[in-house]
């Protein structure tokens, strides 16, 4: 068996010692062949040393670039954020035209975690084709075809894996999301006897939400709240939240922007390629906006990007794991402006589609970091998202968003979300007095009652002409990569308001503690 043999039989069974030691000899007997390097690489990247394991990619991609080996090495860029590369490795990578069903669906995971679901598809179809039977693959190209409007393939797919593995949680829960769940088809019977095998919790956790959409659905409120209400429990008892962690942040960035900018800020970067950030709460609309504006001629949207939280950690300097805190709020008051809007923009560009003279950030959470937006990029237009607090608390309670993200970590608690919700109010409050005109905060109902009306108020804060395009969003093709991608695909219509009260007794508690803190919940 060759040394190459010998590495990649040893990265198979989990031996990651003896797969490095076989990868370092063949990389000294044969130095000019990028194998060694890239099975060393390999070994330590499983290993969790991605530092060490970039530079041995880096000399095998140096020494002749190969599909297999590009494709790796993006998907070590890509989890240390160096996107612009991770993109133009993967693509150059899926461009060879040759690799295995392993390279291929790295190719797809890159893309897709770029946002660019679209581009995404071709590389995990080759990877179902490579291997049909890898239930991981069809996931990722189920999940592609559903965010690209493919419902009926996403479908297909989900069922090809519940009929090999009827147990796969996260089939079951995607499945469930493509459409909405009817009687006729009543899923409830095989989500139950799923959630009865299932013996992991963040298997139950999927289950639990996919059965409480579909209770929902069906308009079953008593199951559908019972089954959020235990999920919801278990989870944040499993991550372990407190609020305390949310207002901690609050805090500072008040403290921060108490009496406006901080001392020292100068000015931030002039762009006439001015981004559109839309804000607010998750579930609030940001979604239906994105897809108005990207409706316009001039406008593409570039997703939820992580280029402003990115950047103001780039900038505040702060060795923390963790995105926001409040060390990295409070030392960002250290950062020039215009460094942090030149790296806001740089992260930025390798998302953003080429041809349109306007982009749309969708982050919902940059609502935080309004004053560092404004100062470093003070030609920036927002839009900040407003829903009735009641259906803003449901809809953020009954909706699962990436289950480790500390952005939603509040949302698996009734209580937590209605304090959450009650900082965030203040804080809009804040931003409206030191910008006063500069965040246009858009009522979803508002919207939904008088769509031509606040489309026109909507394009003309952004400064974009009218364009009458924008009031037929459900007919952009774009890819949508939230649990929205079936309502904004159409008409816009009222199904969604006041829906909170299908639960109002369950939801007391919150509406009577946010009428105490004085925030009209009628």
């Amino acid at each position: 068996m060759t040394l190459e043999a010998q590495a990649r039989a040893a990265l198979a069974r989990g031996d990651l010692a003896q797969a490095a030691q076989a990868a370092q000899q063949l990389a000294m007997t044969r130095p000019d062949d990028p194998a060694g390097y890239f099975l060393l690489g390999l070994a330590a990247a499983e290993a969790g040393k991605v530092a060490k394991a970039l530079p041995m990619l880096e000399h095998a991609v140096a020494r002749g670039p190969e599909a297999e080996h590009l494709a790796q090495y993006a998907r070590l860029l890509i989890l240390l954020r160096r996107d612009g590369e991770a993109g133009q490795a993967a693509r150059q990578a899926w461009a060879m035209g040759q690799g295995d069903a392993r390279t291929f669906d790295t190719i797809g995971c890159v893309l897709a975690r770029l946002g660019d679901h679209a581009a995404s598809l071709a590389p995990f179809e080759a990877a179902v084709a490579g291997e049909p039977d890898n239930l991981d693959y069809r996931y990722n190209l189920a999940a592609a075809c559903g965010f690209t409007g493919r419902v009926e393939a996403a479908a297909g797919h989900y069922e090809h894996i519940l009929t090999a593995e009827p147990g796969n949680a996260r089939a079951h829960y995607g499945l469930s999301l493509l459409s909405r769940q009817t009687e006729a088809a009543n899923p409830v019977p095989r989500l139950e006897a799923a959630l009865a095998r299932a013996d992991r919790p963040e298997d139950a956790l999927r289950i639990r939400y996919a059965l409480a959409k579909s209770h929902e659905d069906m308009g079953h409120a008593t199951e559908a709240f019972a089954h959020l209400s235990a999920a919801n429990a278990a989870h944040k008892r499993a991550i372990g939240y407190d609020f305390a962690q949310d207002a901690a942040i609050f805090d500072a960035i008040e403290r921060l922007f108490a009496d406006g900018p901080p001392s020292g800020w100068g000015a931030g970067l002039e762009s006439e390629a001015a981004p559109i950030f839309v804000t607010g709460m998750p579930r609030t609309g940001t979604t239906l906006v994105d897809r108005i504006l990207s409706s316009h001629p001039l406008v593409e949207s570039a997703g939820e990007l992580q280029a402003m939280p990115l950047a103001v950690k780039q900038m505040a300097g702060t060795r923390s794991r963790l995105v926001i805190d409040p060390e990295t709020i409070a030392a960002s008051a250290a950062a020039d402006p215009l460094a942090m809007g030149q790296a806001y923009m740089a992260r930025a560009r390798h998302h953003r589609p080429e041809g349109k003279a306007r982009f749309i950030d969708k982050l919902p959470a940059n609502f935080l970091y309004v004053g560092h937006i404004l100062h470093a990029l003070p030609q920036a237009k927002i839009i900040c998202l407003r829903r009735h607090p009641m259906d803003t608390i449901w809809s953020n309670y009954k909706n699962l968003f990436a289950s480790q993200s500390t952005y939603y970590a509040y949302s698996y608690g009734l209580m937590d979300i209605a304090r959450y919700y009650a900082r965030f109010d203040r804080l809009m409050a804040l931003w409206d007095r030191l910008f006063p005109g500069r965040v246009l905060q858009l009522s979803y109902e508002a919207l939904v009652a008088d769509q031509e009306g606040q489309t026109r108020r909507l394009l003309d804060h952004a400064g974009l002409e009218w364009d009458a395009a924008c009031l037929l969003f459900h007919e952009n093709e774009a890819a949508v990569a939230t649990p929205s991608a079936a309502q904004v695909r159409q008409p816009l219509n009222a199904d969604a308001v006041a829906r909170w009260k299908r639960h109002e007794a369950a939801l007391a508690p919150a509406r009577d503690w946010l009428a105490g803190q004085g925030i009209s919940v009628d």
